[in-house]
């Protein structure tokens, strides 16, 4: 949530903040603004709503300079409004800061602040920092940021920029992700990589705790006790373009078509004959075999992919699995111990509830294993190993190729646990291998078969309600597909175990209700045939996902949408796709705004 972008070298500045801050848009975020320095002054522009009102006001209005603070804001403490709108100032107009997070002791801070005679315009937490700052300069804007800094209780990525202190751009953080960015004589901050591709590909990713200043002549990276700290460089290897629609309607759409190409990427250099090759799991094989328990914890997408690999896991390592929600089991008292193996799944590697669930399993003595898409973000950097989905960046907010990815993540894992501790054999396991490798041919084809989604979205963009129903390891499909519905076409959708229907939702069944039934061939597969049955009985509409062949289920359903036939492990990967497309393609008929839905941000990195 919220986009930082920073920038102090020779270009015009407002075009790097305005370029950046639109690459951050799928973070989410109801208002946006600018601050830059020049000529001993600080010029700032802000504005509720879309980027585009920004650009125009600036446009209206031009900023010159060269260094400068951008900011997206997604509405935590205060409305969305043009006054909560971040650059934030201090009373004298010589300090500005932005700033992602949330201060948790902000209300007595401020009113500590205001006894001693500092006026506040805004209703955020964030404005505090600009006070606290005030009253801590002297002369030395990084020594005021450092000792402000030591007051704050809550998680901060923080620029701060000074009339007094013209030459430099001071960056913070504390849970929430910011990374600095190294050009030739320019540097960069940013809460995310995509706002500085355009410039370089260098990047320092930030820890808790760490300073960073920035000069035109270089950066300096500390801790909060003033502690300079070497801190490797990561080179990124996908560029921009990347990030571009490449002819694609949405980016939505250009991820679902990418997921082969997902599939492949995080499969690549990991598969033996009989054999899966995770050297970044850093465990070793005496500390695998003391596992007696494997606890998933994740938010959303993620959440239902750890669901899946509850299935995968159980099947071919035979340990007992638990999944968590994540913002739930911060707050419950788990039974962990150092014979547990937490596995923290999340896109970005940011997700604040993820974060605090990692750490409270470490507490209790866990080794913590993560998949993650984003290299060198926070969770990887908390985590014993992580698994790297390489997925790419996923601009679009509602998960698609990162999902497909975290699946492969998970049959990799499973499958290299089961061998590990001898649950399966060589030659099961390369039955596996050989499944895995057929998958990025399948996921193609099941995309070519697109338009055949398209009429049928085309259809059904009209009903207000939608139920998904699936049975096994295809049940939390049912419940992604229903996601994916209403994050991104606000149609009410509830995805259920089929065999649950008879428990409350059969209730709801009768002609204007689509039920989305996923069957194909599995163990469960004529109890599904019966489900479909029971809901045609109530005048239900039915559309069906089948295995390519089958002819039973065509004689029950209203409509059909076939899918290569795969074991039955591997069938979520490729049930997923087409309701995916189902959903995309009745979002675009509904004129919603796909990429960015409402309410909704990327990264979640507040509670």
């Amino acid at each position: 949530m919220c986009g930082i972008v920073g920038y102090i070298g020779s270009k015009e500045v407002v075009s790097v903040l305005i370029d950046g801050l639109k690459h951050l848009e799928y973070r989410g975020y109801d208002s946006a603004g600018i601050a830059v320095l020049h000529n001993n002054t600080i010029e700032i522009r802000r504005s509720k709503g879309k980027l585009n009102e920004l650009a125009e006001m600036v446009l209206a209005q031009p900023v010159p300079g060269n260094i400068g603070l951008g900011h997206t804001r997604w509405a935590t403490h205060g409305r969305p409004s043009e006054e909560n709108a971040h650059p934030h100032e201090d009373c004298k107009g010589e300090i500005v800061v932005v700033h992602n997070g949330i201060v948790e002791n902000y209300l007595s801070l401020k009113d500590e602040l205001q006894a001693r005679g500092h006026v506040f315009v805004s209703e955020t937490d964030t404005e505090v920092f600009a006070h606290l700052i005030e009253e801590e300069f002297t002369d030395d804007l990084y020594a005021a940021v450092q000792r402000a800094l030591k007051k704050v209780k809550g998680t901060y990525a923080l620029g701060v920029m000074s009339l007094k202190a013209p030459g430099q751009i001071i960056a913070a953080r504390f849970d929430s992700p910011l990374i600095v960015g190294l050009g030739k004589d320019e540097y960069f901050i940013a809460s995310d990589v995509p706002a500085i591709l355009n410039h370089t590909r260098d990047v320092i990713f930030l820890d808790n705790g760490e300073i960073a200043v920035l000069k035109q002549d270089g950066v300096k990276i500390t801790n909060l006790d003033g502690e300079e700290k070497e801190k490797a460089v990561v080179r990124i290897t996908w560029n921009a373009a990347q990030a571009e629609k490449a002819g694609y309607r949405h980016f939505m759409l250009k991820e679902i078509f990418e997921q082969p190409i997902a599939i492949e990427d995080t499969i690549r250099t990991r598969l033996g004959e009989d054999n899966i090759h995770l050297e970044e799991m850093e465990l070793s094989e005496q500390q695998l075999n003391e596992i007696e328990k494997v606890v998933i914890i994740a938010c959303g997408t993620s959440w239902h992919a750890g669901l899946v690999g509850k299935f995968i896991i159980e099947e071919l390592a035979r340990i007992p699995v638990e999944v968590d929600i994540a913002s739930e089991f911060r707050y419950r008292s788990p039974i962990i111990s150092g014979k547990t193996l937490t596995l923290a799944i999340s896109q970005s590697g940011e997700t604040a509830d993820t974060m605090a669930g990692i750490r409270q399993a470490k507490a209790s003595g866990s080794k913590i294993i993560s998949i993650c898409n984003v290299l060198g973000s926070s969770i990887p950097r908390e985590s014993d190993g992580t698994i790297y989905t390489h997925a790419g960046p996923e601009i679009g907010v509602a998960s698609t190729k990162a999902f497909t990815a975290q699946l492969t993540a998970l049959y990799l894992l499973a499958i290299y646990l089961g061998r590990k501790r001898g649950a399966i054999g060589a030659e099961r396991t390369k039955e596996l291998i050989n499944e895995l490798r057929r998958l990025p041919h399948l996921a193609g084809n099941i995309l070519k078969e697109d338009a055949n989604l398209k009429k049928l979205a085309h259809e059904f963009s009209y009903y207000k309600d939608f139920l998904y129903l699936g049975r096994g390891i295809n049940y939390p499909i049912a419940l992604e597909g229903a996601l994916k519905l209403k994050e991104i076409s606000y149609i009410h959708a509830e995805g259920y175990p089929a065999g649950e229907m008879k428990h409350g939702p059969i209730a709801l069944i009768d002609e204007d209700m689509p039920v989305v039934t996923i069957a194909v061939h599995s163990k469960t597969y004529d109890k599904m045939l019966g489900n479909i049955e029971e809901v045609k009985a109530r005048d239900g509409i039915v559309i069906a996902l089948a295995t390519e062949g089958d002819t039973e289920v065509a004689k029950k359903a209203d409509h059909v949408i076939y899918i290569p036939h795969a074991m039955e492990i591997f069938s979520p990967i490729l049930t997923i796709i087409p309701l995916q497309l189902l959903a995309y393609y009745i979002a675009d008929k509904k004129g919603c705004d796909v990429d960015q839905p409402r309410n909704l941000a990327k990264s979640v990195t507040v509670e």
